[in-house]
């Protein structure tokens, strides 16, 4: 999973990844600091893992992993080379989804571009921006469609016609993701076009500081950004980016001591990674052993072959049965041989569907 983090100049952006990734980046108070995007692989915090490590006393933990991809802050004019346009906007179709960081709080020593503070009007032009550069990609593409329709190319019919239809919404001011595939047919084409607007965003409200016990929906410009996604049901993560940054070098018995005194269950930080694997609709099955303890990514929805191949391709294409057991119930009954004795590992075949927590072992023919 990548994520690409976005925004306007000075709104946490390179802050916000300084705490993802526990780099130094530089994150000085002026425009275009961040002049290649610093790309970081975080961990996908997964309580299941510590606990199954200690249960199998394994020698190594892995967990899922997610790639954030630091861009730099865009401006009104990007999609027209203003600022350092276009140079950015090439490394935001790369990833899955978008992470649109929104400053949501006043500070008369960080400037800000637009030289007042509102949410929506910082969210709309970066989105404006998005569409005004996905719009060009689209009538470029539309000319060498046209000409392939015209010497008889039959998937080029249906390319066109999928390409005018997104260009119509692009004109309307609205993202491409607007339009809702009717198959997977169109689904696959309209994924090979790129376009930045049709990936799924979740909107992170940067806020000044972490009151004890706060209640978000009490910050204004909070309110603001979480009324703004819902029209368009995107998630909103909650983060004052400067105070993750810091927690970021603090052990964790420190960050525990300070979870409690604010009176939070979890920080912001994990809440945007756990956000991203439900906007994407990614899910997590376990291997477990003296070895290691593992967390694979897959998508909701993926069969037990599927899900083998993760591990190796070798492992789908001999695919023959996996022997699967809940985490609950593994940990429940202390060890997989008495879960299996209890009746709760199951054998599935090929067309099982994989949970998320399901502890898996596979069979299979090399």
């Amino acid at each position: 999973m990548k994520l690409g983090v976005v925004g306007l100049p000075n709104v946490g952006k390179s802050t916000l990844f300084n705490a993802l990734t526990k780099n130094n980046i530089p994150s000085e108070n002026y425009p275009f600091c961040t002049i290649e995007p610093n790309v970081g692989i975080v961990a996908v915090p997964d309580e299941r893992l510590e606990v199954l490590g200690k249960l199998y006393n394994t020698q190594k933990i892995t967990p899922a992993i997610v790639e954030f991809v630091d861009i730099a802050g865009l401006v009104k004019g990007a999609s027209k080379g203003e600022g350092l346009g276009n140079k950015f906007l090439s490394h935001i179709r790369e990833v899955d989804a978008i992470v649109h960081v929104v400053r949501c709080f006043d500070d008369d020593k960080i400037t800000h571009v637009e030289g007042s503070i509102n949410p929506v009007r910082d969210i709309e032009e970066i989105n404006l921006e998005l569409i005004l550069s996905d719009l060009e990609a689209v009538n470029r593409r539309l000319e060498r469609v046209s000409k392939q329709v015209k010497v008889g190319d039959k998937t080029a019919v249906l390319e066109l016609a999928l390409l005018q239809k997104i260009q119509t919404l692009l004109e309307n001011e609205q993202p491409a993701r607007a339009y809702l595939p009717q198959d997977d047919e169109e689904k696959e084409i309209i994924k090979g076009f790129f376009l930045i607007t049709s990936k799924p965003v979740i909107y992170c409200a940067n806020i000044k500081e972490l009151a004890p016990n706060m209640i978000e929906d009490n910050i204004e410009y909070v309110k603001q950004v979480k009324e703004y996604a819902k029209k368009e049901q995107s998630e909103v993560v909650v983060v004052c980016a400067k105070i993750e940054e810091e927690l970021s070098k603090l052990d964790d018995e420190e960050k525990e001591l300070f979870k409690e005194e604010l009176g939070i269950k979890s920080f912001g930080l994990d809440k945007l990674v756990v956000a991203g694997y439900r906007t994407l609709g990614l899910i997590s099955y376990l291997t477990a052993g003296e070895k290691e303890v593992r967390a694979w990514t897959i998508t909701n929805g993926t069969k037990a072959p599927g899900a083998a191949g993760k591990i190796h391709t070798d492992f789908e294409k001999g695919f023959i049965k996996a022997e699967v057991v809940t985490y609950e119930d593994l940990v429940h009954y202390g060890s997989y041989l008495k879960a299996k004795e209890a009746g709760k590992v199951r054998i599935e075949g090929k067309d099982y569907v994989v949970k998320d927590g399901d502890v898996m072992l596979f069979r299979f023919n090399v």
